[in-house]
């Protein structure tokens, strides 16, 4: 039985994925990944994604995307993604948060620059 794998965009596309959020691969072939999405199986090319054995338990910070949908303007272009539940929200300038979905506490990743941020 192959292990649990888990993958996320490493790329500024707009391909039905959160940015910056962990998924399930559900399949992983040569040129692309079938990918757990809210219960759904999403293809997406391999080029495209960043594939991992265990997710990072730690807030991803993405900043400066080019066609983000429903980011509220307040929030200033730079938002968090829960690596629980794949939750967006504000920013908070602090080294920990709490998730206002699944009320998980983690660190923020601020030093791990993905795709723009910095």
């Amino acid at each position: 039985m192959p292990a649990l794998q888990w993958a996320r965009l490493n790329a500024d596309l707009n391909l039905r994925l959160r940015r910056g959020a962990w998924y399930r691969v559900l399949e992983l072939h040569p040129l692309e990944a079938v990918l757990d999405v809210r219960g759904g199986r999403v293809t997406v090319p391999r080029p495209f994604l960043e594939i991992v054995g265990t997710p990072p338990r730690r807030w991803t910070v993405v900043a400066d995307l080019r066609d983000a949908s429903h980011v509220p303007p307040d929030w200033g272009g730079r938002y968090a993604v829960c690596p629980n539940c794949r939750e967006r929200q504000p920013l908070e300038r602090r080294s920990d948060m709490r998730c206002h979905r699944c009320g998980g506490q983690f660190e923020i990743s601020w030093n791990e620059g993905y795709l723009a941020a910095g």
